[in-house]
């Protein structure tokens, strides 16, 4: 009973920092390609936007895509996701990072991770990502952060994000994350699944009930389609606030985030509005 419990600590946290091992940096030509092969899913899908959130799986590692179309001129985008100095802003809006600074002349990111509601950061784990300095033209941006190893034998996260402009001055953003996993994480989310975890779900409909109702993709898969959103989300959230006011931006993302997480609250609701608003105010105060 110790172990099983000190498992489901460890996939609790687990769970929220599985981000990273994208696919090989694509150029804006391999970009533009997919874009075109998505045309039909971007303007049909279940997310009722230009949307559509991919997730594959083979043997030990796990990889997630967001596509989405967004009403913000590529320079815009380029100008706020290209440097480091940014990126502390989005990845603090996911439920599980307690702490993110910006070691901008080390080209690193250090997060400190935890479970999904107010903890003392002595109690988060540690994780560094390596900052390689965007590749940033006229018609394309690419932001990659890796890491070599982090807590519990996991390895290999990388976070990528491209950008490029698309018609009506829109941008097309392309996010991938994914994750390689060792034996005790791997025990550690198993754990997650079949207890706490047993019945969230992801986005990708695997069947329909006899009265018509989607079934959802449940599992590791599920919980990869969850984090790779809430990521994304962060990244929407971060845009949007730009337009505010400087002294009120960090409030208005958090409470972007927040209501964007609840337009999908089926895969991804997991506390009260004034909870969440609580917790990130203290987070973001560090």
């Amino acid at each position: 009973m110790r172990l099983a419990r000190h498992l489901g600590r460890v996939a609790a946290m687990l769970a929220g920092i599985f981000v990273a091992l994208a696919s090989p940096a694509q150029d804006a030509a391999a970009l533009k390609q997919k874009a075109t092969s998505l045309q039909g899913k971007l303007s049909h899908n279940p997310f009722g936007r230009p949307l559509v959130l991919e997730s594959k799986q083979a043997s030990g590692d796990l990889r997630g895509d967001v596509y989405a179309v967004v009403d913000y001129p590529f320079a815009m985008v380029d100008d706020a996701l290209k440097s480091i100095d940014h990126w502390c802003d989005i990845l603090i809006l996911h439920l599980n990072v307690k702490r993110c600074r910006e070691l901008g002349a080390e080209h690193r990111i250090e997060l400190d991770i935890g479970r999904k509601f107010d903890q003392p950061v002595e109690n988060a784990n540690r994780l560094v990502f390596a900052w390689t300095p965007a590749a940033s033209s006229a018609e394309y941006l690419q932001v990659l952060l890796s890491a070599d190893e982090g807590p519990y034998g996991t390895s290999n996260y990388r976070i990528q994000v491209e950008a490029l402009p698309v018609e009506n001055r829109k941008t097309l953003i392309h996010m991938s994350y994914a994750y390689a996993s060792g034996m005790m994480a791997r025990m550690a989310i198993n754990t997650y699944l079949a207890t706490i975890g047993r019945d969230k779900v992801g986005f990708t409909v695997v069947d329909k009930t006899a009265d018509g109702k989607p079934v959802y993709i449940g599992g590791v898969a599920g919980l990869l389609e969850r984090n790779t959103m809430r990521y994304y989300l962060a990244i929407e959230a971060y845009l949007d606030a730009r337009s505010a006011a400087p002294g009120e931006q960090v409030e208005k993302r958090i409470r972007t985030w927040y209501a964007g997480t609840e337009r999908y609250a089926r895969q991804l609701h997991e506390m009260e509005q004034s909870e969440y608003l609580e917790m990130k105010r203290k987070e973001i105060a560090r």
